[in-house]
């Protein structure tokens, strides 16, 4: 038996908990019949909702969840690195909470994985119901990064990445204060199969990241990840 770590970083996602855990055990046929267990890493960010709440309700009736919780609001990559560290899992997926990355693409990226790759990346083709100004900005921040980084920086690309325990452990290694792991996935160099999907609106709520966060996160990728 292989063990598959699937963290989810949430802050204010009360919405959202019990969707995103239907949605994934609906893979649960698909783990069995290739010897899989699963221990799912809730990563709460210092909610100010039910969050906690409704993972406790999941972890009563079902032992392979459980919960990291956080004393404050830290933010996501805070959030990710905690889930890596608190990992045990063969292979390791980080997902969003609110289904934008789909569950149901993960018997296809095992398959790649069984392949001989280290990761399968997860990237939008399309940037559908997203705001006009957001979706523009986002574009020319890749743009950007491809001239100045040394990092592969791909176009849509989520966090949404499936990985070997090797590759997770690279990525420990390295302990950045400021962290930008869009760049770190690119850095630490292992084989990687990109799938393309087209854009998920949210199940439930409203997107953490308005306007500013996103720029601030875009200037850490850029003072971190490029020679600029």
């Amino acid at each position: 038996m292989s063990l598959l770590s699937v963290i989810v970083p949430c802050y204010n996602e009360e919405e959202s908990v019990a969707l995103f855990y239907q949605e994934l055990t609906k893979n649960d046929p698909f783990f069995k019949e290739k010897e899989i267990e699963l221990e799912l890493l809730y990563i709460d960010d210092g909610s100010k909702d039910g969050t906690v709440r409704e993972v406790k309700k999941l972890i009563e009736q079902d032992s392979r969840v459980h919960i990291v919780s956080f004393s404050r609001n830290f933010g996501k990559e805070a959030a990710m690195f905690a889930g890596l560290e608190k990992s045990k899992g063969d292979y390791v997926v980080m997902m969003d909470v609110d289904l934008q990355d789909p569950p149901s693409l993960l018997p296809e990226m095992f398959e790649w994985i069984w392949q001989g790759y280290d990761s399968v990346a997860t990237r939008r083709v399309t940037r559908k119901g997203e705001p006009p100004i957001r979706s523009f900005f986002a574009r020319r921040f890749y743009h950007l990064m491809k001239k100045i980084s040394q990092t592969e920086m791909m176009d849509g690309a989520r966090d949404y990445r499936l990985m070997t325990r090797q590759m997770v452990d690279a990525i420990l290694s390295m302990r950045e204060y400021n962290r930008f792991t869009k760049g770190i996935f690119g850095w630490v160099g292992f084989k990687t199969k990109w799938l393309e999907y087209e854009n998920v609106e949210r199940a439930k709520g409203e997107t953490k990241w308005n306007f500013w966060k996103l720029l601030v996160y875009s200037l850490d990728g850029i003072t971190a990840f490029s020679t600029a």
